[in-house]
């Protein structure tokens, strides 16, 4: 269950990796109030107990947003596990664009790990948290970004390409 083999993060300017191992069950346009404050993209990775459950950092960038809510157990991947079940939250200032990962505890996994802290760099592929016994990992990314990814993918975590940061670097 605690696998975490080291992984060749994909080089490139602008390259979105998934922050987990796991299948993409949904994509979806949202409106995210804890960190994003808008509509964004959602992209969601289940993550079963076969899983490696090891998140990783999808972009670099500055930690801005750090929240942990308690909550229920449901099976992860029911959409409504994302609004009731307990997560950790990790937002990213990149490129002058607001990145939010969410790690959602599921039926069995009762513990989530994130280890930076706010004000802390953090880089693309970088280890930055653990759910134990499977779960869910939802990454929230611009609407503008382009997609390369789809419902139904394998994902693997810190070497998958997800989506491409589109246009140049906005202004802090």
């Amino acid at each position: 269950f605690f696998r975490d083999p080291e992984r060749e993060i994909p080089s490139g300017d602008g390259v979105v990796i998934s922050p987990g191992d796991g299948k993409i069950i949904d994509i979806r346009e949202v409106d995210e109030s804890s960190f994003v404050e808008g509509l964004c993209r959602r992209i969601t990775i289940f993550l079963s107990v076969f899983n490696v459950h090891v998140q990783r950092a999808p972009v670099s960038g500055e930690v801005a947003h750090r929240e942990y809510r308690a909550g229920e157990y449901a099976v992860a991947w029911h959409p409504k596990a994302s609004e009731k079940n307990e997560q950790s939250s990790l937002g990213l200032n990149a490129r002058g664009d607001r990145v939010l990962i969410r790690q959602i505890a599921g039926l069995i996994a009762r513990r989530i790990v994130t280890y930076p802290e706010r004000g802390e760099h953090v880089e693309r592929g970088e280890r930055i948290g653990l759910i134990r016994f499977g779960s869910r990992v939802d990454l929230f990314i611009p609407l503008e970004w382009n997609l390369d990814c789809a419902v139904g993918d394998k994902v693997a975590g810190g070497s998958t390409v997800l989506a491409r940061i589109a246009g140049p670097e906005k202004a802090p």
